[in-house]
């Protein structure tokens, strides 16, 4: 059985405490490895690593880093099967999905902080008051806590801004799909990456994630995950006054309006439902459609979902794999069962596939009306529930009426209307006619229950660093 260590200061190493945590193939439901189960202990002596390579690391030239960052994407890049294949196991992903989606987008995150390092500018200001110019300054050591759900790419998304800023990083990927982090920290000691830049502790998040938090030599924590668990972590961040970045749950609509092209874009809005089983923070698990078109587009997208492929992830054609863990898996089909007892109605899937594994059937629930835990809380499974509207009025309050504020996507070709309703959506991101086109310069976060603060581009790199305002009097 493979055992997955932590990386710290170049090397590969056993917790502390000598201590496994059983990691599972989702698609069996049984264990195929191990990853070390970290303590305090660990994570000090990651940030001893890091906080002795930050010196040299930050005052590299901006060109030299970016040149790393470029030198670890082409070594991903040259092992592309075999992260995907590792990514497939591992979370029960696709692995037309791994391998043609996520490990790429993983490699372009490298790819975009890497030319981002090079572009990051300090500002001046001349006249008002003298001259004035703003430095961008590393923070030092940061801590990044990835999710389950997306291991690789949301793993990249974090720490390759956080070293392009200049800073060393602690970093703990989810304990329930370590694979392909840890096998990048391998990649990069093997190609000479500096020590102690990148290290990696694994373990469970009230050992691991919050030593993290709490670890004075710390300087900021980005953090995507739970609702509740960003909670967490902003409590115990908070009375020490230390950066936080928070990137949370979702519950987000999908407005289909009458006049749309929705026909021709089915196939994506199934997709903007089931992507990943739904295991996506981004994924549409409300479809709220006009409702003069309501009944024709019901059937025709339970027909779509019903014809989903679902199977064995290493199986080129699966569209749908297992979910990615037993208690997941167990949360999920307690929801659709809540689902039946509030009233609503199973139009396709609603239970699980007769087979090893965590599979539950793409499932599409009607009938229940805005207010009802199904539709205000969190699932994070292959579910959708399908709510008619009259107006555009009541697709705001339909849309609007959860806590969270992820995403959203509106179908429409009245442009018109879609920057109307674009612009009073409470969501941090809204597509039209798309779902998940990503433009990695673009600011990414939500809004209320789905967290604080922005990802992607400049804002990644501000966040990364100290604003250093210095000003000086002319003569």
């Amino acid at each position: 059985m493979r055992q997955f260590g932590h990386v710290i200061d170049g090397e590969t190493r056993h917790a502390a405490d000598g201590r496994w945590l059983d990691v599972f193939d989702p698609a069996i439901g049984q264990a195929f490895a191990q990853v070390a189960s970290g303590t305090a202990a660990d994570v000090g002596d990651a940030v001893t690593a890091a906080a002795t390579a930050f010196p040299a690391w930050s005052a590299l030239p901006n060109s030299e880093r970016a040149r790393w960052l470029e030198k670890l994407a082409d070594a991903l890049e040259a092992r592309l099967d075999d992260f995907a294949h590792a990514e497939s196991r591992d979370g029960g992903k696709p692995i037309r999905l791994a391998r043609d989606v996520e490990i790429p987008r993983a490699i372009s995150n490298l790819r975009f902080f890497a030319h981002a390092a090079t572009q990051f500018a300090s500002e001046s200001h001349h006249g008002q008051a003298g001259l004035n110019y703003t430095l961008r300054l590393p923070l030092g050591v940061v801590g990044t806590i990835s999710p389950w759900n997306l291991p690789l790419y949301l793993f990249t998304w974090k720490i390759a801004p956080a070293l392009a800023a200049g800073n060393t990083v602690v970093a703990k990927p989810s304990e329930v799909t370590p694979h392909t982090a840890t096998m990048l920290a391998e990649l990069a000691a093997e190609i000479g990456f500096p020590q102690g830049v990148l290290n990696i502790v694994h373990g469970a998040g009230p050992e691991v994630g919050e030593a993290i938090v709490l670890h004075p030599a710390i300087k900021a924590v980005s953090f995507t995950g739970s609702t509740a668990v960003g909670k967490r972590i902003a409590g115990l961040a908070a009375p020490m006054l230390k950066k936080v970045s928070l990137e949370l749950g979702g519950k987000n609509p999908t407005l289909v309006f009458a006049d749309s092209d929705w026909r021709e874009h089915l196939d994506t809005i199934v997709r903007s439902a089931f992507q990943n089983s739904g295991q996506i923070c981004l994924c549409g698990s409300r479809i709220l459609v006009e409702r003069r078109i309501y009944n024709a587009f019901r059937d025709a997208f339970v027909e779509r979902v019903v014809a989903l492929r679902v199977g064995d992830p290493i199986d080129d054609d699966t569209q749908v794999g297992p979910l990615v863990s037993q208690a997941h898996f167990d949360k999920v089909v307690a929801a659709i069962a809540h689902a039946q007892a509030e009233g609503g109605h199973v139009l396709c899937g609603g239970t699980t596939l007769q087979r090893p594994g965590w599979f539950v059937m793409p499932t599409v629930i009607d009938g229940l009306g805005a207010d009802c835990a199904t539709n205000r809380e969190e699932i994070f499974g292959p579910v959708t529930t399908l709510q008619p509207f009259d107006s555009d009025d009541d697709a705001l309050r339909l849309a609007n009426a959860v806590d969270y504020g992820l995403a959203a996507s509106i179908w429409t070709r009245d442009l018109n209307r879609a920057h109307h309703v674009a612009a009073r959506i409470d969501a941090g991101i809204v597509w039209i006619n798309a779902w998940l086109m990503r433009d990695l310069r673009t600011p990414f976060g939500g809004m209320g229950q789905s967290g604080l603060g922005r990802e992607g581009g400049m804002e990644a790199m501000r966040f990364f660093t100290e604003a250093r305002n210095v000003g000086m009097a002319l003569t």
